[in-house]
């Protein structure tokens, strides 16, 4: 008899475990992979590693109390219900596809329910005539900690960019170098003859990846919230700042490809996480383009743990399910929204909950194009427009542009080369041949007539590539906005993979702090009926 309760308290007692043993604080630090170089011959590949850390070590006596301890007990009268529901996951973008895998990896059970027909949000490519077309143009960044800490880099076959980019201003393309990859390349900027900024801008780029790398990461987003452009004009060093040559020529395309703002009103924490990002990984693309990721994500869950084509057009106010467009209804023991800010504010509606306003949205329209033959060039690098964008938004002015082909040759079929070209806004009144012929025109006083036999293979008219992340920002805001129902998407972090991956560990663990006491309750229910079907009192000390 002592040794059948000690059976069932430890069945008890491992049941907690499972359900919360890998489930960091949400502010807690990952443990990084060894950083791998690479190389053109060399793609990159880090060792295998946990999945998750776990936060709870030692004895399994003193954890006990951490365990249970610790979480939040919102099993109230007429809860137990939500034990016997799968966790309803609204989205399968990178920032859904990271709550559910790490819900269903404690133990959790989960339901993604996507409204397209496929997976990956934002984080798609398309399959057009042999080429590979990411929806967007974006670069994959390793250093990024939650995607060192969740992926598999081996699986991805990243292929990498040239540290720098290929200004092209006054009717030629000056190069911008990494010094610390690139030092030989660097040192001809320095010449008085080069255009983009002075040798003390140069000086102050420094200045500006040596202060990204001061402190502990979570820091940078303690930093004064101000503009982009206000810091680089009179903030970088003691009052001194870029020349308006520097920031126009080059400042401005390169950010605004990268938070879709020529303006420069982004928050200067995103300069300082983007500079960090830079100055500690590599520019990259998946072999197979951007759907890698993904698809990657998505087979680490559970199979049939994925509805496609399943929009969602109501949600309970209690968290307890939701309606889909076709008026099922699913059932649920909590509901993430994982979708676009402006999707979740319309979901929320529908269970009475108001969110606050959210600025708007970045637009960009991607253009791909397929070249017979060779490329204008054989070098994998961003080419940046410093002619002037200030004014370029909404308009078909090229802010970059660059070959995917030559960075991983598997984005076109043989015998052909892909060119990406990036505009920030979208054209108006303008349909996709009239922009291309505009693109067309400019790109042909760059490259040459050659550009002329470049046929278009599809214009991607992105009107939400990222939430506005003008000040005031708040990096961690509110992801549970009503009892068993949450929020994450990069709405709710910062605007880019880590920020969605990172939005998608925090949600998860808000979600397994809210049901691992009911988890635990109907286990323990189970364990006591067993119990007594053995004769056996679990309340009697061994």
């Amino acid at each position: 008899m002592a040794s059948t309760r000690c059976f069932l308290a430890a069945a008890l007692v491992l049941t907690a475990l499972s359900l919360a043993d890998s489930f960091a604080p949400a502010s807690f630090t990952p443990t990084l992979a060894p950083r791998a170089h690479v190389s053109r011959n060399n793609p990159l590949s880090l060792s295998p590693r946990s999945r998750l850390a776990a936060p709870l070590r030692g004895p399994l006596p003193a954890r006990i109390p951490a365990l249970l301890g610790g979480m939040r007990c919102k099993a109230a009268d007429g809860e137990e219900w939500r034990a016997e529901e799968k966790v309803i996951v609204v989205g399968g973008g990178v920032a859904g596809l990271s709550c559910a895998i790490q819900l269903s990896q404690k133990g959790i059970p989960v339901t993604v329910v996507e409204a397209s027909d496929g997976i990956g949000g934002r984080v798609r490519s398309d399959i057009v005539d042999g080429f590979v077309l990411d929806r967007g143009f974006q670069i994959f960044l390793t250093s990024y900690p939650e995607a060192q800490r969740l992926l598999d880099y081996n699986q991805l076959s990243l292929q990498p960019f040239y540290a720098g980019a290929l200004v092209r201003h006054n009717g030629g393309f000056h190069r911008v170098s990494d010094p610390f990859r690139h030092p030989v390349d660097s040192i001809f900027t320095l010449l008085p003859t080069h255009p983009i900024g002075s040798i003390l801008d140069k000086i102050l780029v420094g200045v500006l990846r040596l202060q990204s790398l001061v402190g502990p990461l979570d820091d940078l987003w303690r930093r004064p919230d101000e503009k982009i452009d206000d810091r680089l004009k009179s903030d970088v060093f003691f009052g001194q700042g870029f020349s308006e040559e520097m920031i126009d020529r080059f400042f401005r395309p390169f950010l605004g490809g990268i938070f879709f703002d020529n303006t420069l009103r982004t928050t200067a924490r995103e300069l300082d996480f983007t500079f960090r990002m830079l100055a500690l990984g590599e520019n990259c693309l998946p072999e197979k383009g951007l759907q890698a990721v993904s698809d990657y994500m998505g087979g680490l869950l559970p199979e049939g743990s994925i509805m496609l084509n399943s929009p969602v057009k109501a949600v309970s106010a209690d968290g307890g399910g939701v309606t889909l467009a076709s008026g099922e209804k699913l059932a649920a023991s909590a509901v993430v929204l994982a979708t676009e800010g402006n999707v979740a504010r319309e979901l929320m509606s529908t269970a009475g909950v108001r969110m606050g306003a959210e600025g708007e949205p970045k637009k960009t329209t991607c253009l791909y194009f397929s070249i017979d033959g060779d490329a204008p060039t054989d070098e994998p690098i961003l080419y940046l427009n410093g002619d002037g964008v200030y004014d370029a938004e909404n308009t078909c002015k090229v802010n970059n542009m660059c070959f995917p082909s030559l960075v991983a040759p598997s984005y076109a079929p043989e015998g052909k080369h892909l060119a990406s070209v990036s505009l920030i806004g979208i054209p108006e009144g303008m349909g996709d041949e009239d922009i291309a012929q505009e693109v067309k025109k400019q790109l042909s006083g760059w490259f040459g007539e050659q550009v002329d036999q470049w046929e278009l293979l599809k214009v991607y008219r992105i009107d939400y590539c990222q939430p506005n992340q003008e000040p005031p920002t708040d990096r961690d805001e509110e992801q549970e906005v009503a009892p068993y129902l949450f929020l994450a998407g990069d709405h709710t972090d910062s605007a880019s993979l880590n920020g969605a991956l990172r939005s998608g560990t925090r949600c998860a663990k808000l979600v397994s702090d809210a049901l691992v006491p009911l988890l635990v309750g109907r286990n323990k229910r189970v364990v006591d009926a067993y119990a007594k079907e053995q004769g056996v009192d679990t309340m009697q000390t061994p």
